[in-house]
């Protein structure tokens, strides 16, 4: 990690740190929607990316 520190700014780091946030963020929102509709899940989330 103390390589990380040296060859990334600090900017960078929060950049990868937020990537990882929505990330964590995007899989509680899927694990919901499964919940929700179960196998539909995917189908409605490639309708809706897809433009229906």
């Amino acid at each position: 990690m103390e390589q990380l520190k040296e060859r990334h700014s600090h900017k960078e780091r929060e950049l990868a740190e937020e990537i990882i946030q929505l990330d964590l963020k995007r899989d509680a929102l899927f694990e919901e929607l499964i919940l929700r509709l179960g196998n539909k899940a995917h189908e409605l989330l490639r309708k809706i990316q897809n433009g229906y």
